[in-house]
């Protein structure tokens, strides 16, 4: 049965909140929360910082970062990681996530790279892990990443997230279009994995849309709607975990406000049909004779 007592940063359906929407105008009625890259805003000020100020005030926020870079062989770039504490004190935000990739050496290469799924890279970043929550004096959340090759792999990539999140005691950024496109390019299972992901360390979900290169090959673009597989296996979220709040992610192609605001509505369509489901659930179970069943 669903958990209804695990707490959330936030509730319902989200939205990435990105700079082309500045003449956009929606409400606290249309989205339940925000989420920005904190990079993309750390020392902005005058309009854009005045405008984004204006959003921080009205909607609860998350950020989830870009260039933490956790698996790189470089070291941790501690004065970001001071930055953000700044900025979530400064916005009051209510969770930071980040990709359980790298993306940086000795300089930055503008894109998620794989980190090798190996005993030795679970506590190497891992320790870096635990790094960045001393620094912020609270937990971060990783997100599962889509990639394209896995260099030097020893383990599963569900066994190598699960001893990530096990060994750094951190949580999880649940994407769900990532599974979708994993699993569709390297051949595995996507209900298996996401019944196998530790409902206790999931803080919220990002939903997105995909570019199709092949039947066999998927590339995660957050560039287009959210196709219906991936609607289900949302769905199937909410069934195994409950109604977690979920974030609809769109990077480019970005279309008129309407049109992002019809997919979030759809998030909580199905935020709510999960909830009524699990409500009737626990009413049978309390009904005298009734099976009670524990998870």
């Amino acid at each position: 049965m669903v958990n209804t007592q695990r707490q959330y940063p936030v509730q319902g359906a989200g939205l990435g909140l990105r700079r082309s929407m500045m003449d956009e105008s929606f409400s606290p009625g249309h989205v339940d929360f925000l989420e920005v890259a904190p990079e993309n805003w750390i020392g902005v000020g005058g309009r854009l910082g005045r405008w984004l100020r204006e959003y921080t005030e009205r909607f609860p926020f998350v950020i989830h970062g870009l260039s933490l870079s956790i698996g790189s062989p470089a070291p941790l770039d501690e004065t970001l990681i001071r930055d953000v504490k700044k900025f979530m004190s400064d916005h009051d935000i209510r969770c930071y996530s980040e990709h359980l990739s790298y993306c940086s050496d000795h300089g930055h290469l503008y894109d998620l790279l794989p980190i090798p799924f190996t005993e030795e890279a679970v506590r190497y970043v891992a320790k870096r892990i635990c790094r960045v929550q001393d620094i912020l004096e609270q937990r971060i959340a990783m997100e599962n990443v889509s990639y394209y090759a896995a260099p030097g792999q020893e383990m599963t990539e569900l066994a190598f997230l699960n001893a990530v999140l096990e060994e750094a005691d951190c949580d999880l950024l649940l994407d769900v279009n990532n599974i979708y496109v994993n699993a569709i390019n390297h051949r595995y299972d996507p209900h298996e994995f996401l019944n196998a992901l530790p409902a206790e360390r999931i803080r919220y979900a990002h939903i997105a849309g995909h570019f199709d290169e092949a039947d066999d090959l998927k590339v995660d673009t957050h560039g287009s709607p959210v196709i219906d597989p991936v609607w289900q296996l949302l769905e199937s979220a909410y069934d195994h975990f409950g109604p977690i709040p979920t974030l609809l992610e769109r990077d480019f192609n970005i279309p008129p406000m309407p049109e992002l605001l019809a997919e979030v509505e759809r998030i909580r369509q199905f935020q709510y049909d999960a909830a009524s489901v699990a409500e009737k659930s626990e009413a049978r179970g309390n009904l005298p004779g009734a099976a009670v069943h524990v998870r």
